[in-house]
Formats: C-alpha cells, sequence, structure tokens
C-alpha cells in the first residue's frame, strides 16, 4: 500500500508572513496551487489555502493590503510520511480541511492536497475493476 510520502508533493512552496493576500493569490494562481506555507523567522507559521483568499473576499478584507500571516490558517496540520493515504483522508475529513503538511520525524518535507488523494483513489479503483 501507498504511503503519504509517496504521494506528497515535495516541492514546497513557501511566502514570508509579510507577503499580501493579493501576491499570495497570484503565486498560487500563477502555480496552479492551492496551498502556500508561510515562513516566520525561519519557522512554518501557518498556511495560506484558497479558502482562506475566498473568505477575506466574502468578508470585505483588503487583500492588497493585508498579510498573510494575519488570515493564514494555524496550526498547521501535518501526518506523518509512513502513515496511509486512508489516514490522511480521514483526517482531512475530521478537520474539514483540503491540505495538510507532511512530516519526517516532525520536519515538514512535503504537502499533501486533497487533489493528490483523490488521484491516488480512482487509481485504486480503477486496478480494483
Amino acid at each position: 500500500m501507498a504511503t503519504v510520502g509517496q504521494l506528497m508533493t515535495r516541492d514546497l512552496s513557501v511566502v514570508p508572513g509579510e507577503t499580501t493576500i493579493r501576491e499570495a493569490a497570484a503565486r498560487m494562481h500563477g502555480s496552479h496551487i492551492g496551498s502556500l506555507l508561510v515562513k516566520t523567522d525561519e519557522t512554518f507559521s501557518g498556511i495560506i489555502t484558497e479558502t482562506d483568499i475566498v473568505r477575506a473576499v466574502a468578508e470585505r478584507i483588503d487583500v492588497t493590503d493585508t498579510a498573510v500571516s494575519q488570515l493564514m490558517s494555524k496550526p498547521i496540520m501535518s501526518v506523518e510520511k509512513n502513515l496511509s493515504p486512508h489516514y490522511a483522508r480521514d483526517l482531512m475529513a475530521d478537520k474539514h480541511i483540503r491540505h495538510l503538511a507532511v512530516t519526517d520525524a516532525g520536519t515538514i518535507v512535503g504537502i499533501l492536497s486533497a487533489r493528490d488523494l483523490l488521484a491516488y483513489f480512482k487509481t485504486v479503483a480503477h486496478e480494483a475493476l
């Protein structure tokens, strides 16, 4: 069976906490990704997601002047890389989130998205046929 570490995206997309929400949205759009890790003083302090940005727009927050550190989700929800995709799926469902940091002995080494899990479970379903 696959592990979370085999499904994760290893290329971490990171922004400083002072990045504006608009800048973060433009980066996500340009990179075709749904989240960015937020780093403050060499430490990951949170995660900003498409959902956070939609909420900011709906709440009429000034996205051109507000820093991601004021909107990001924290603490960052994570899963160890050796755990199963089923565990990650259940954690995402329980926490109502679509992105998990993937860790190796507590250090963030990747990101797992609901889209990654969907691709995996689609493959597993086709193999079962």
